[in-house]
């Protein structure tokens, strides 16, 4: 379950971002399926390539796309079926924690390739066991980097607790940073490359010390009922998403416009970002490998990686309990993407 604190923002986001949303998933098969399609800002380069290409409209779908500056609109969206898909990250935790009937359709890519820990320019940290050794340290309650700077801290010998944090968003380290109220923050990209772009010191990222290299999981989700109501809609993402991730593959050039176009980023930082991040965009096969940290059956890949993450934001009191293994596989449905394998369409 979701503590307090949570719960007061997700009802404040419930009423103030959701009254206006409208066409959600309908069930006439002779026209494209409309649905609302929810995302926080951030690096999503195949679902932008996606967009950008119309492979959408090309199988049949009809998105309206809502993007959000925070994971917490999108829970919202969710429980209240306003929104219909959501590509996110650890926020599908918080909707599970919920009991918020969603299903994981797909790896949408890991973020923890290029999330990490950035230490202001001026500030003597040469790796993450100094730490202890530095001053205030910006993190996002809730988060990936939430996770990573407790997991961080234990690298680095010391007690979560024993570190002096702000909650601060990566967006804004900037201005902390030139204003020197903290000496360095845990940060997704492409925040974290453009703070190393302005000169500060990127001390290393999340697969350096994050227990089975990361625990930072950009999925594609729906709800259930959405799913029910129109049974090709998730089959029909995941071609979707196949053929993006294609695209991407042999024109990254079609990804770094994306990135550069949706988040403000100068090109240098996009290309570098795209290239983290490409290192954790896993095929159909590889989802569908137990033996791939990318694995959407068993419970060694994506369900580890969940399993962490709750146990993580327990520990730090940001949810009430964690998650079990069994919580987080029934709401895994990997059959879309093995119909794709099947259908001989993907790889």
């Amino acid at each position: 379950m979701l503590n307090t604190r949570w719960t007061q923002a997700l009802a404040i986001a419930g009423v103030t971002g959701f009254l206006a949303l409208t066409g959600t998933a309908g069930a006439d098969s002779t026209a494209p399926i409309q649905f609302n399609y929810g995302a926080p800002t951030s690096v999503y380069p195949v679902l932008y390539v996606a967009e950008d290409l119309g492979l959408f409209e090309e199988h049949g779908l009809k998105p309206n796309f809502h993007y959000f500056d925070s994971g917490a609109p999108l829970l919202a969206g969710l429980e209240s079926e306003s929104l219909d898909v959501v590509t996110t990250g650890l926020a599908s935790i918080f909707a599970v924690g919920r009991g918020i009937p969603v299903v994981y359709l797909f790896w949408e890519g890991d973020a923890a390739q290029a999330e990490g820990l950035v230490a202001r320019d001026g500030v003597d940290m040469q790796s993450v066991e100094d730490l202890s050794q530095v001053g205030t340290v910006g993190v996002p309650t809730g988060t990936c980097a939430h996770v990573s700077l407790f997991h961080a801290a234990d690298k680095a010998g010391i007690p979560y607790k024993e570190l002096d944090t702000v909650d601060i968003a990566p967006p804004l380290y900037a201005n902390a940073f030139h204003s020197e109220s903290i000496d360095a923050g845990l940060a997704w990209s492409p925040y974290l490359l453009d703070l190393q772009a302005q000169g500060h010191e990127v001390v290393g990222f999340d697969p350096e010390w994050v227990p089975g290299g990361g625990a930072c999981p950009d999925m594609t989700l729906a709800r259930k009922g959405a799913l029910e109501e129109n049974p090709e809609l998730g089959h029909r993402l995941a071609a979707v998403n196949a053929e993006a991730r294609k695209a991407l593959e042999s024109n990254p050039d079609l990804g770094v416009q994306a990135i550069v176009s949706r988040l403000n980023v100068s090109r240098e930082v996009a290309e570098a970002v795209l290239d983290r991040y490409l290192q954790g965009v896993p095929s159909f096969a590889e989802q569908l490998s137990p033996d791939s940290r990318y694995a959407l059956v068993g419970a060694d890949g994506l369900v580890a990686q969940l399993v962490l993450a709750a146990e993580t934001f327990a520990e730090l009191g940001v949810l009430d309990g964690a998650l079990s293994e069994d919580e987080i596989l029934r709401a895994i449905d990997a059959d879309y993407i093995k119909s794709e394998l099947a259908a001989g369409r993907n790889d």
